[in-house]
């Protein structure tokens, strides 16, 4: 009696299996797939059945880097992170034998086919369309193993020193070339405003006194400054002239 409330007790120990919430159990009879179990308390019989759990939660594999030749043949360092989701525990089980490793590898496989048909300068500016297009190529494939791929990323692309030296000094003569134009255009609008002051001037008597008595004002400020004024020479010589009429009276 006792040896059988002995068996009895093995047999509930080995075939109580408890799922949780964000897992699958694939159950397999005698070798052969006959259920998928749902979260909670779950019995199945030793020896006879196996369960294998699933986890349904989004997975984060690393694509480990890569040594890539564009399409313009510069070499580049790439690394990446896939995100994907088992969403048929059964396929995930049955069609593939390690599911998570698959993926990763079908993921950098694809990227070193997508990253090898572009250029250098779509990789740095569209990275995000390339990484939707492996996507898609990955998703595609994964499909079938019940995996659904929900996003990859690439997060580092290291390229040649000598290619970031060359990058450098680019992106600095594109700034020195803004710098010139803004300069430019500056200098444009001065000048046509300066043009609009002088003919306001010219059309008002006494303006351009006034403005040169401003300036002086200005400059009289300070004490350190010497002010010389031009005096035109007709006005000399009327002086000079005016002072010999004096002379003679």
């Amino acid at each position: 009696m006792i040896f059988w409330l002995i068996v009895v007790l093995i047999i509930l120990v080995l075939g109580v299996k408890i799922i949780n919430q964000y897992e699958r159990g694939v159950v397999l009879t005698l070798g052969v797939f006959s259920g998928v179990y749902e979260p909670g308390l779950r019995i199945i019989i030793p020896l006879i059945q196996r369960m294998i759990k699933v986890d349904m939660r989004i997975t984060t594999t690393d694509i480990p880097r890569q040594e890539v030749i564009t399409k313009d043949n510069v070499p580049v360092g790439i690394n990446a992170v896939v995100y994907f989701q088992v969403e048929k525990p059964d396929d995930a089980v049955l069609k593939i034998q390690n599911y998570a490793y698959a993926a990763t590898q079908y993921s950098q496989t694809a990227l070193r086919d997508v990253i090898g048909g572009v250029e250098l300068d779509t990789l740095l500016t569209e990275r995000e369309q390339l990484a939707e297009q492996i996507k898609k190529l990955v998703d595609k494939e994964t499909a079938g193993w019940g995996i659904n791929v929900t996003a990859i990323k690439m997060q580092d692309i290291e390229m040649p020193a000598d290619m970031k030296r060359t990058m450098a000094k680019q992106a600095e003569a594109e700034r020195e070339k803004r710098a010139t134009i803004i300069n430019s255009e500056g200098e444009v609008i001065a000048a046509k405003n300066l043009a609009k002051a002088a003919q306001l001037m010219q059309g008002a008597p006494g303006a351009l006194h006034l403005r040169t008595l401003n300036s002086i004002n200005d400059v009289s400020s300070d004490a350190s400054n010497t002010i010389v004024f031009v005096t035109p020479i007709e006005i000399l010589r009327a002086i000079e002239g005016l002072n010999r009429k004096l002379s003679q009276k």
